[in-house]
């Protein structure tokens, strides 16, 4: 399957994820998210910013502990706060959405947190 994203086809699998991570830039995120029915805020951008940061740092995504204690720390609240706040700007969960719309490959398991 693809993506087509300002005239470039981008490979996806058959559930939407990116086959390559490092294809991934803005314009692909903002497409990404209208499949997903999600109107991307600066909020969002942060959290996706952060997964691409640390997918490039250690080659994998973040799980959802991290991402719960980031969102903790940008709006400085606690994790069950900053777990609801996650839930809420995607709210069909870690994998679904926010692995996707960060440019992820589909993660086999994981920990919802």
């Amino acid at each position: 399957m693809s993506l087509e994203v300002n005239g470039k086809s981008i490979q996806t699998d058959n559930e939407g994820y990116l086959v390559d991570p490092d294809e991934w830039n803005e314009e692909i995120a903002t497409q990404l998210a209208l499949g997903e029915e999600v109107e991307l805020t600066e909020q969002h951008w942060k959290v996706l910013g952060f997964m691409r940061d640390y997918y490039n740092e250690r080659r994998i995504p973040a799980d959802v502990r991290n991402v719960t204690k980031f969102i903790a720390n940008e709006l400085g609240c606690g994790k069950k706060d900053a777990k609801k706040r996650f839930f809420e700007l995607f709210p069909f969960g870690h994998v679904q959405q926010c692995c996707k719309i960060a440019g992820m490959k589909r993660p086999r398991i994981w920990s919802t947190g």
